[in-house]
């Protein structure tokens, strides 16, 4: 029966995701044509034959809803349509180019992070309010409060301007050792917030009358962590890792800009700029399908941990 409710659990949040999917690509679609300018505005005004010919090899001439209906059903059939300002490129073609150097480094930074900032957190927590715990929580505050903007450049300055330790950016076929500062850049906030996240709920469940059993019972603090407070613990981490996660897969602006690095937000960027309408709306689907997708994986994980959730 309890692996019947979470069929059934699974099955009710991927159909709800559906219409959200939806939803979003309909709106993403009317903010890109509502905003001012075109793809082919340049700094110096087309002709108009040359602008009707253009607006009609890309189907901009049809009424707004003939648009979003022909763009609807390219999607049907996994069609994102060509680029507006990148001739001979499909959208589905840059964004397989970009995507998996913004998941690399996303994949990488979620590692080291979950590797820093889960046991920092966890260590802090058995540690409450001593030494160790302030030094950690001061530390992950500043992680917190500067942001990325100023992080990365820091980095930059230090490792490879100053010490001349690091490349500097990207450039060709990256090496192991360019990856270094974005994947750090990307990493230091999610470990920040992980290591106060992982505290918080750790001291919480350790001030649990099961915790208390545990302790009276003479077992030894490793073993009541590992066999009893740590899956309780997890649980507000999971609620978390969904959207920050798809955030940091699909690529940081930020970073990418900064490192010179070819991912989606970068791509993202250029796009925006350039009004490439069809370039936007696939990077806006793909990052949207990533954090619902994750979302559900994490409510499905969050249902199979606690039964209770798929019963409400």
């Amino acid at each position: 029966m309890q692996q019947r409710g979470a069929a059934v659990y699974a099955l009710m949040r991927m159909l709800s995701a559906v219409p959200t999917l939806l939803l979003v690509v309909v709106m993403a679609f009317l903010l890109m044509h509502a905003a001012p300018g075109g793809p082919f505005d340049e700094e110096r005004a087309l002709p108009p034959d040359t602008e009707a010919n253009l607006a009609r090899a890309y189907n901009l001439d049809a009424p707004l809803h003939e648009q979003l209906l022909s763009y609807l059903g390219g999607l049907v059939q996994g069609d994102f349509g060509p680029s507006y300002r990148y001739a001979g490129f499909s959208v589905a073609e840059l964004i397989g180019a970009a995507l998996p150097v913004s998941m690399l480094l996303g994949a990488l930074s979620i590692l080291v992070a979950l590797a820093i900032g889960l046991p920092a957190g966890i260590a802090a927590a058995i540690r409450k309010d001593r030494l160790f715990d302030r030094l950690v929580t001061g530390i992950a505050m500043i992680g917190i409060s500067v942001p990325v903007l100023i992080v990365a450049p820091l980095l930059v300055l230090v490792f490879a301007v100053s010490l001349g330790w690091l490349p500097a950016g990207w450039s060709g076929n990256p090496t192991a050792p360019a990856l270094v500062l974005p994947v750090l850049a990307l990493a230091l906030p999610q470990i920040a917030y992980l290591t106060r996240l992982m505290r918080a709920s750790m001291i919480e469940v350790l001030a649990s009358d099961f915790i208390r059993t545990a302790r009276a019972q003479g077992l030894k603090t490793s073993t009541i962590i590992r066999r009893h407070a740590l899956k309780p613990a997890l649980l507000p981490i999971f609620s978390y890792l969904g959207p920050s996660v798809a955030a940091v897969l699909t690529g940081s602006v930020v970073v990418e800009q900064i490192f010179g690095i070819p991912g989606l937000g970068q791509l993202f960027v250029r796009a925006s700029l350039n009004r490439d309408y069809t370039v936007v709306l696939g990077a806006t689907i793909v990052y949207a399908s990533m954090v619902i997708i994750l979302n559900m994986l994490v409510d499905i994980f969050y249902a199979w941990l606690d039964p209770r959730i798929r019963e409400a």
